[in-house]
């Protein structure tokens, strides 16, 4: 029953395929890096591309193939000589996985999760093992790697009740894909316990990759710089998403024309907290929707400051819009308070753990189900605050800059929560090491420098 069942899940993906290559070409207008070697998506890869027993890893997009990063810096370490393919799918993962790349690894998009087009990535590519990063378990794909005896793993990873609950509904599909599974290593204990619900077999709880990442210290010393020559303490709304933005603006207006009153404890008394006395600043989660966030600003009554069209400058009354992509050390670093995207709508918020490791507090709505005990946490932890919504965020960010001293406090007990939760890196690529000891030989065999046989072209593909 089974095998009919995903017999006729392969069947619907396959007559989708039409749907996808039109979706690709519309994504494409906005985002061109979806118009980049459509083919891969359906098992079709350049004769260049060749070579047996890859180390592959799927990243979907770019938070994840952020974490990939620190992976792979880990597992480097581990077995040198190590060949990765890295896998994604959506633009903005790919263009960041682009500079993972070593000299012999390549770069493809994920297969399209139908039973010929898996069986060509396969056979093309032939990886000694698979490590999925954090949700992405695809039933044809799992079913094709158990049958073949690739051990697929799931690292840094992440199941929320809401995701959880789907699983459930498609228990016929994704419980066999959880199962198939050959390690799973969780992010929390939470994480663990859902993970099980669904199928899966736990083999760890190792905390999340992220907490291992550095930032940009190029970017963070540009920051400093910059905020020395501001007249004004900056606070930037990180990774906002659709219909949050205008919200923010609404109560920015608001609040413009009708200055709040608050209650400093470091004055010991009730101080004035006029808007225009902060830069505030706009990060928007997703690229494509750069030009409509400008265009909203102007709309709500502000002047647009792109990021791209040069640095910022602390003149006029304008609210800068971050349009860069790979810049978030920048704007953490500039800002004294961030708003976390994501979380003022049922979205279940974004990392907030990139703005912590550079020393920005936080300030998150009430859907942070995407990255709860790391929410949870960092609350404890005196490194952000919690509101019920966007008029009380932007109320506490204005009593934060007002307050100094607490603002600094939570300054420190953000670096001390980014620092206390390292080690996810470690402990995963050891826990690889050891799957491909027991899976793929002893561990001599493992950390040799041939890890793989692969001899790939001197042009990746994401050139």
């Amino acid at each position: 029953m089974r095998a009919l069942l995903l017999r006729l899940y392969g069947a619907t993906t396959w007559l989708l395929q039409p749907l996808l290559r039109r979706k690709l070409r519309r994504r494409a207008i906005a985002e061109p890096g979806y118009g980049v070697a459509v083919e891969e998506r359906f098992g079709h890869y350049d004769e260049a591309m060749h070579g047996t027993g890859w180390c592959w890893i799927h990243a979907v997009s770019l938070g994840e193939t952020r974490a990939a990063g620190i992976l792979i810096d880990a597992l480097r370490r581990e077995l040198p000589g190590l060949r990765v393919l890295l896998t994604h799918g959506t633009a903005t993962g790919r263009e960041e996985g682009a500079r993972l790349l070593g000299p012999d690894d390549l770069q493809v998009w994920q297969p399209w999760d139908t039973p010929a087009v898996v069986q060509r990535f396969i056979e093309k590519f032939r990886p000694r093992i698979g490590i999925l990063m954090e949700t992405e378990v695809w039933p044809i794909l799992s079913a094709a790697c158990a049958e073949r005896g690739i051990p697929l793993v799931l690292a840094n990873a992440r199941l929320n009740e809401k995701s959880l609950a789907g699983a459930k509904r498609l228990a016929w599909l994704s419980r066999p894909a959880y199962a198939s599974l050959a390690a799973v290593w969780a992010q929390t204990e939470a994480d663990a316990h859902r993970l099980v619900s669904a199928g899966a077999r736990v083999d760890g709880v190792f905390g999340n990759l992220k907490f291992d990442a550095t930032p940009d210290g190029v970017q963070l010393g540009r920051a400093a710089r910059l905020r020395e020559q501001l007249p004004k303490p900056v606070v930037v709304f990180a990774s906002s998403r659709d219909g949050e933005e205008r919200r923010f603006l609404e109560v920015l207006r608001h609040l413009r024309h009708s200055p709040p009153v608050g209650w400093s404890p470091a004055a010991g008394k009730k101080v004035r907290l006029p808007v225009q006395d902060v830069q505030w600043m706009i990060v928007p989660r997703h690229p494509q929707r750069f030009d409509e966030v400008a265009a909203l600003i102007e709309t709500c009554g502000f002047v647009a400051a792109r990021r791209s069209a040069g640095s910022p400058s602390g003149e006029g009354e304008a609210v800068w819009l971050g349009d860069s992509l790979g810049e978030m050390a920048l704007y953490y670093g500039l800002a004294d308070i961030a708003l976390l995207g994501g979380s003022f709508e049922p979205l279940g918020g974004q990392n907030l753990i990139e703005a912590a490791a550079c020393g920005c507090p936080v300030i998150m709505g009430p859907s942070t189900f995407n990255f709860a005990e790391a929410a949870e946490l960092a609350l404890e932890g005196g490194a952000a605050l919690r509101v019920d919504d966007m008029e009380q965020a932007i109320t506490q960010a204005l009593m934060l800059v007002a307050d100094p001293v607490r603002q600094n406090a939570m300054v420190q007990a953000a670096l001390g929560f980014s620092s206390a939760h390292r080690g996810a890196g470690a402990r995963t690529a050891a826990a690889v090491v050891g799957v491909l000891a027991r899976t793929g030989g002893d561990a001599d065999e493992a950390t040799a420098p041939t890890f793989s046989d692969s001899v790939p072209s001197a042009e990746p593909a994401a050139s």
